[in-house]
């Protein structure tokens, strides 16, 4: 199943390749980073906890989880009524229904620039209006979205919280915001103030505590030699291949890297 949100960072060119690692079996999957969940839809496991900071990304799936039909019809609503001067009123405006709140997110996600998720220092959305005028699409099923949803626990909380709750035997796969700039891709730009240095830190500390407590631990990250050297020794240091499409600019497209790790 493809992910319904595009999301800067986010691993649908991974699973659409032969590079996502074959997993062993596991009992449960853990994903303290969510975004668009392009793992966790591709793999569909049958139990999982499902994590962001993001409160409103969190909103979104817990909406379409419990209401799918509702927040597909706020989409109708959205997409009759979809112009550039709709998009920067329904930005500016907060509903109050939780389902609300998570089709105004499908709809801004879908016709922002990139798909780009960013909130100035008060919060609020700030993203401009981009090309792309698709609302719903015909092969969504949000129905079934919410089934893949069912079985799994999902929660707005710091990555700590999240790995901490992995037990002997499950499967976490971590995709941090990157915080090095990372082959001239720019994704600094978007991370930097939200995901330091000190938490890429504490987050090699959770994961390696995880993997010692019998968890397999699958990390994505900047292909970078400070990254390197956080998790040297660590367990396997794979580089993949890809192309950036976060950028505007022809040259932040170009062919780049990043880190799989696999820590034993």
């Amino acid at each position: 199943m493809k992910p319904f949100l595009k999301w800067a960072g986010g691993k649908r060119w991974l699973t659409s390749s032969d590079l996502l690692p074959k997993f062993a079996p596991y009992a449960k999957y853990v994903e303290p980073f969510l975004g668009s969940g392009s793992v966790f839809f591709s793999t569909n496991p049958q139990k999982a906890i499902l994590a962001d900071s993001n409160d409103e990304l969190v909103n979104c799936y817990q909406a379409i989880k419990h209401r799918p039909n509702l927040v597909r019809r706020y989409l109708v609503q959205h997409r009759r009524n979809h112009s550039d001067e709709y998009y920067y009123q329904l930005r500016d405006t907060q509903p109050a229904s939780a389902f609300a709140r998570a089709a105004r997110f499908i709809y801004l996600n879908r016709t922002c620039w990139n798909g780009l998720y960013r909130v100035n220092r008060r919060g609020i959305f700030n993203v401009p209006r981009g090309t792309k005028n698709s609302i719903l699409f015909a092969d969504e099923d949000f129905a079934l979205i919410s089934e893949r949803l069912a079985d799994a626990e999902i929660v707005c909380a710091d990555f700590e919280f999240t790995i901490g709750k992995a037990k002997r035997g499950d499967l976490v796969f971590a995709d941090p915001p990157y915080t090095v700039l990372h082959n001239n891709n720019g994704f600094i730009k978007y991370n930097e103030t939200i995901f330091s240095w000190d938490d890429q830190i504490r987050l090699r500390d959770c994961l390696v505590e995880a993997a010692r407590r019998g968890v397999q631990v699958y990390l994505t990250n900047a292909d970078h030699e400070s990254v390197r050297n956080l998790y040297e020794g660590l367990g396997e240091i794979s580089r993949l291949h890809r192309h950036a499409k976060i950028s505007g600019k022809n040259i932040g497209r170009r062919p780049t890297t990043e880190l799989l790790v696999h820590i034993q």
